[in-house]
Order: C-alpha cells, then sequence, then structure tokens
C-alpha cells in the first residue's frame, strides 16, 4: 500500500504575528516554522502506525513551498515517512495548494491520502476536500479513528454532538482530527536516517489561484478586567449591556 501524507508549514504558537506591504502579506522574516501540528501529530503518525502494521507499506510526503520548507519536511521524514516531495511554489490558496498535491497523487497512484484537518494559521479546513474533489475520490473529514482491513477501511469521524463511523473502500482521502494517533518525537535514529532519504523537488504545475487576500488585520487588544462587586447588580447589568453589549 502507498499513503501520501500532506504536510505544511505554520507559524510556531508563540510567534508574533505582523504583517508588510499594507498589510497585504505576511511577515515571515522572525517567525519559527514548525510542521502543522494536525499534519503532525495525526496524519503523519498514523500513517507510519499503519507502516509498522504492515512493512510493505511506503509512506511518501508532499508539501508545497520553497527551499526554506526543507528543514519542515525532513524533520518529517525523521518521524518515519519513506521520501519526500516538496513542489516548488510559494502557497498561494487553497485551491492551488490542493491543485499541486492533486497533480503529483495522480502520477503517485496512492491507495490512501492523509491531511491535517486543518493548519492553525488560516484554519480552513479546504484543502483535503479539494483534493479529493480533484482526483474523484471519496472524502472522509475530521476522523478520529482509522482502521484498514483489506481494502476496506472503517473510519470515526466528528459529527455535531458525536460520533459517525463510515466504511470506504480505498483509494480515499481523509483529514485527520485529534484521537487518530498520539504525538511522536522523532528520536536520534530517525535524525541520522532522516538526511539520506529522498527528498525530490518538482516544479509546479500550471494553476492559477482563485482568490487573493485583500488584507490582514490583527484582533483588537484586549482591555483590562473590571471587578464589579457582588453585591452591586445594577452596575454590572449596566456595564453588560452599555459597554459589553451582550445583553
Amino acid at each position: 500500500m502507498k499513503i501520501l501524507v500532506c504536510i505544511s508549514k505554520t507559524p510556531d504558537t508563540t510567534a508574533k504575528i505582523a504583517f508588510t506591504d499594507n498589510n497585504t502579506k505576511f511577515d515571515a522574516g522572525s517567525v519559527q516554522w514548525i510542521i502543522n501540528p494536525n499534519d503532525e501529530y495525526y496524519a503523519l503518525v498514523r500513517a507510519i502506525e499503519l507502516k509498522e502494521a504492515d512493512s510493505s507499506t511506503i509512506v511518501h510526503l508532499v508539501t508545497v513551498g520553497g527551499a526554506d520548507t526543507d528543514a519542515i519536511i525532513r524533520k518529517a521524514l525523521a518521524l518515519g515517512g519513506d521520501e519526500a516531495i516538496r513542489i516548488n511554489t510559494e502557497c498561494a490558496d487553497s485551491f492551488s495548494i490542493a491543485a499541486q498535491i492533486a497533480a503529483v497523487a495522480k502520477e503517485g497512484n496512492y491507495d490512501l491520502i492523509f491531511t491535517g484537518k486543518e493548519t492553525i494559521d488560516y484554519n480552513g479546513s479546504a484543502v483535503g476536500g479539494m483534493l479529493a474533489e480533484l482526483l474523484d475520490l471519496p472524502y472522509v473529514s475530521l476522523a478520529t479513528k482509522f482502521e484498514l482491513n483489506g481494502n476496506a477501511a472503517t473510519v470515526t469521524r466528528e459529527i455535531e454532538g458525536g460520533e459517525e463511523i463510515c466504511e470506504v473502500s480505498l483509494p480515499v482521502v481523509v483529514s485527520c482530527n485529534k484521537g487518530m494517533a498520539e504525538q511522536r518525537i522523532p528520536n536520534m535514529r530517525g535524525i541520522m536516517a532522516a538526511r539520506t532519504k529522498p527528498l525530490k523537488v518538482v516544479e509546479p504545475a500550471a494553476v492559477e489561484p482563485l482568490t487573493s487576500i485583500s488584507e490582514f488585520s490583527l484582533p483588537p487588544a484586549k482591555t483590562g478586567v473590571k471587578l464589579i462587586d457582588a453585591d452591586n447588580v445594577a452596575e454590572l447589568a449596566r456595564l453588560l449591556k452599555e459597554e459589553a453589549k451582550v445583553i
């Protein structure tokens, strides 16, 4: 079986976010980049677990980005991927990313494609569904469990107020959510092996993005906390109505 895991880089959660070019571009100059946690903790680790259960399984990684993405994809290889593919173009919108990955996936003839449920920077949760549509494959989102039995998979996914269990035949695209796997840390053997694992750089397909960024803005700064005496209910009601405007 061949598995393709989609990997993206995202700013570390402690990074200070700023914008340039009149708030139309993200300022990446001082940001520490990491593997998107949903891709790493759930999608990649579950793929590695499937490989450990069946030694004939091959796990490929794919990412979209420039040469500065190489360190991220090497870390993913250190966790247990067999080889990686970097599509040599900067990320635009969700559609263009999905289309670039779809072009690679069509050539690779993969049985299973894993994505994280979303990236922690844009939180779009769109690439997986678009990728499935472009490949004309079934799609299961927000998966918390994935069990394989031959050419069929049983997938548990989150729904509003509960869970849903789906059965689907391979090939399939699955977006992975919390519960799919437990976080792993690369060991020294994996880190050393990742240095020599294949990292193939391919040129992008001719894809035009469908959307563009008009402006970024930061959320308003948090205001100070007002403490109201427990006996002063009238003042609390006034503040909730006139200042907070929640009643």
